[in-house]
């Protein structure tokens, strides 16, 4: 398990956006897009057709490139997870607080843009930790790239991952969040969610921030899921459901960001588009694309840069979504983008029944 300041569990929420990206900017500029009113797509492969489409793991973890520096310390407490007694009781709590709440306070919490993480409780040492999941380089980076001028094709800093330290900070999540108790186990479970986790942060290595469905209706086709830190929180009640653990009767809610669009078309990687027998064009279009979201903007170039994605995003409906290491079109439909705060419930106990004779 990788430890503090390489990509791996080793402690700290969501800390601020990327270098250069102001977070209430880009936090405003986004509210500003969910509230926009309703007012060609490019040809690529139309024979994938598995939505939404995975989301692809790795055999390994590759090393961050020094280009990509977080403005905030990836983990700066983070420690290995540590064996628990078969025999011991562990309390699972969930922690939920505002993205960015250690600058801002309770601002994105009135808007429900919140961080999620879980707590655990030893009750044999008394001793507290806490486990989450979260952006190398911050929300920025993992969303937006650069476009560095001796390089023909965007530059990622996108890795996402775990995160795990002893101690809770009750005032951090209690004061404008969530600290409850939702589960209890005994120490041979969390060893195998140890395990578990060692397994997920070593093959799921990027962020993604968007949620891409067909309409907000329910049912609709969802196209793309997002793999954040709710998504991680998920993952592991559900792991721990299956290993025994059991949950209690209360309502989780958990944030979202969606995109609307029609049908996804497959565009490439970055060699068949930007390399040297590449499609020259698309290459130029996607660029352009993604050149508003640049960082290290002045205020007044931050305004410029917002009517240009109005523009693009909800006049003209387009949008570029790289995932899986590809891109994608997305023809934008209404309401082009939505912040929601849905509830997902706690998951079920894996009960073997035993008694049920055929």
């Amino acid at each position: 398990m990788a430890q503090a300041g390489s990509a791996g569990l080793g402690a700290g929420e969501q800390r601020g956006a990327a270098p250069g990206r102001a977070p209430w900017r880009w936090a405003l500029g986004l509210l500003w897009l969910t509230a926009a009113p309703g007012w060609s797509q490019v040809s690529g492969d139309r024979t994938r057709r598995q939505w939404p489409v995975p989301y692809k793991r790795f055999s390994f973890r590759p090393e961050p490139d020094p280009y990509c520096q977080a403005k905030y310390t990836f983990c700066p407490t983070g420690s290995s997870i540590p064996a628990m007694k078969g025999d011991d009781v562990i309390e699972v709590f969930r922690l939920q607080a505002p993205v960015w709440e250690f600058k801002y306070g309770d601002l994105l919490g009135h808007m429900k843009i919140m961080h999620d993480a879980i707590g655990f409780r030893s009750t044999l040492t008394g001793k507290n930790y806490t486990m989450e999941w979260y952006e190398l380089f911050q929300l920025g980076n993992c969303t937006f790239p650069h476009l560095r001028p001796e390089m023909n094709a965007p530059f990622w800093c996108n890795q996402g991952a775990a995160c795990f330290f002893e101690g809770i900070d009750d005032i951090h999540w209690k004061e404008n969040g969530t600290l409850v108790l939702v589960a209890t186990m005994s120490g041979n479970m969390f060893n195998k969610m140890a395990k578990w986790v060692k397994q997920d942060n070593e093959t799921g290595i990027y962020y993604e921030t968007w949620t891409v469905q067909a309409s907000p209706e329910k049912g609709a086709e969802t196209w793309f899921e997002s793999y954040d830190c709710s998504k991680f929180v998920l993952r592991t009640y559900k792991k721990l459901a299956e290993l025994g653990a059991e949950f209690k009767k209360i309502e989780t809610n958990y944030t979202r960001i969606f995109l609307y669009s029609g049908e996804p078309t497959y565009l490439g990687n970055e060699t068949s588009i930007f390399g040297p027998v590449g499609n020259k064009t698309l290459a130029l279009a996607i660029k352009r694309f993604y050149y508003p979201f640049k960082p290290h903007l002045s205020t007044k170039e931050f305004l410029v840069s917002l009517l240009q994605i109005f523009d693009t995003v909800i006049i003209h409906r387009q949008f570029y979504l790289f995932y899986n290491f590809e891109y994608w079109f997305l023809p934008m439909k209404f309401p082009f983008i939505k912040i929601t705060y849905e509830e997902i419930p706690l998951p079920n106990r894996n009960r073997t029944l035993w008694f049920i004779k055929p």
